[in-house]
């Protein structure tokens, strides 16, 4: 392994180097020369570190973030997962297909399996009636 402390290959000791182009050697099937390696190594520059968003931005962001909640009429429990790919896993689950309602039900639901919110409690009321 070579050390990530170095700004350049130039300032790697030749030991570090030697050890990089052995390793090379081992995992690859090259017929190249030593010095060719060595001065592809010395073009590719390390990483730097990702520096963080300015501050404002990240309160512009947190600030339409809230906002958007707001606007949102029901949360829901499917997280970062898609609604098709719940109604997949209840499809694999139950192996029957899952309709609007049912897919309703199951992302709108808590755990202790009363309704996210009051207003989605009505919806499923409403729709139960109407079916």
């Amino acid at each position: 392994m070579l050390p990530i402390n170095y700004e350049s290959w130039h300032h790697m000791p030749d030991s570090n180097k030697n050890q990089a182009l052995d390793n090379i050697k081992e995992r690859f099937a090259l017929e190249v020369w030593d010095d060719y390696i060595k001065k592809a190594l010395e073009r590719h520059k390390p990483r730097r570190k990702i520096a963080k968003c300015p501050t404002e931005n990240a309160e512009d962001r947190e600030r339409v973030g809230t906002s958007s909640r707001k606007k949102q009429k029901f949360t829901h429990t499917a997280g970062s997962r898609s609604f098709a790919s719940v109604a997949e896993a209840e499809e694999v689950k139950s192996g029957q297909k899952v309709g609007r309602l049912q897919l309703f039900e199951i992302t709108h639901r808590k755990k202790d399996e009363s309704p996210m919110t009051s207003e989605a409690g009505e919806i499923m009321v409403y729709l139960l009636n109407k079916i």
